[in-house]
This record gives C-alpha cells, structure tokens and sequence, in this order.
C-alpha cells in the first residue's frame, strides 16, 4: 500500500513537471542548431537560429536566418555572421527543409573571407565550397534543445532517482 502512494505521487509529479514546462506556442519556435564543416582543406564551428513560423509557401520553403556566428578552427577571432552574406539585409542566409541525409535543415550562407576578399566560401546543404571547390557532406547540423526541455528532462531524472533510492532502502529496511 505505501509502494502504491509513493508511484502515485511520482506519477503526479511527472505530470506537473510535464505540463509546468511545456508551456510553449504550438504555432512558432525560435529553432536553434550548431553546425559543422569539416573539409580537407578548412574546418569550423558555427551556429544560427530560426523562426520555424517563417518558412514560405514556395515549392521549396525557406526562412530567414535570425542569428548566425561561424568561426573557422584555424582563426576563432574572425566571427562571420548574417551580416557577412552576400545577399544581406535582402535575403541573407536562409534555412531549408532537407530530404536526404541526418538533419531536417540546410543552410544556405554565401560570404567572403575578411582577410582575402578574392576567397568566397559557401554552405550549401550539407557542402561546403571553397571558391569553385565542393566538399561534399562536409557540413553536419546539431539541434540545440530549449532550455525548458532540459530543465524538464532534469526534473523527471532528478525524480525518478530518488524513487528507485527510496524503494531500495525500503526493501532493505524488509
């Protein structure tokens, strides 16, 4: 009878945490993600976000990038951003749904290099282009999580610990 009220009393708290947490619209989310590129000749770390309620109603719906920083390895003081895309503030860089490979997402985000202005990179998906050389599958995309969805994972973890800590000392203390 006590085991019972204990998993009833997790149970309940579960369900709050869920519900306390999940407090987000279902129509928009600020969609974050990290990115990799990772060629034979040049590698780095970015990341950007997104307004998933921004996506067009063309055949192939885009949206525009809201925040974008990407170093490379070689140099981590030259941070590029939205600002650097060649077709910014008209368009700059612009997220798309992909099909194939293990992200959902590609980015599209041309720019120079602000040491050379001759070199111009470009990621395209999951390529990366060095002036006119293509690095296939060479960039890799991350989700970010919410920090709600962490605080929300934390609690049910947190919870769930210390229900198995009390039904093992109270099977010893039997």
């Amino acid at each position: 009878m006590k085991l019972f009220s204990k998993l009833t009393l997790v149970a309940t708290s579960l369900a709050l945490s869920f519900t306390a947490v999940n407090q987000q619209p279902a129509d928009a989310t600020t969609m974050k993600y990290a990115f990799t590129v990772n060629s034979s000749i040049l590698s780095g770390t970015g990341s950007f976000n997104f307004d998933d309620s921004n996506f067009s109603n063309e055949p192939i719906p885009t949206a525009p990038v809201q925040l974008l920083n990407f170093a490379f390895n070689n140099d981590p003081q030259t941070v590029y951003t939205q600002e650097d895309d060649f077709d910014y503030p008209t368009l700059g860089p612009i997220v798309f749904p992909t099909v194939a490979g293990n992200s959902s997402i590609g980015l599209s985000y041309l720019f120079n290099n602000k040491i050379d202005s001759a070199s111009s990179y470009e990621i395209a998906g999951y390529d990366f282009i060095v002036s006119n050389q293509t690095f296939n599958d060479a960039v890799s995309y991350t989700p970010i999580p919410e920090p709600a969805t962490l605080v929300g994972t934390l609690t049910v973890c947190s919870i769930a610990w210390l229900t198995s800590r009390k039904v093992k000392l109270a099977k010893k203390d039997a």
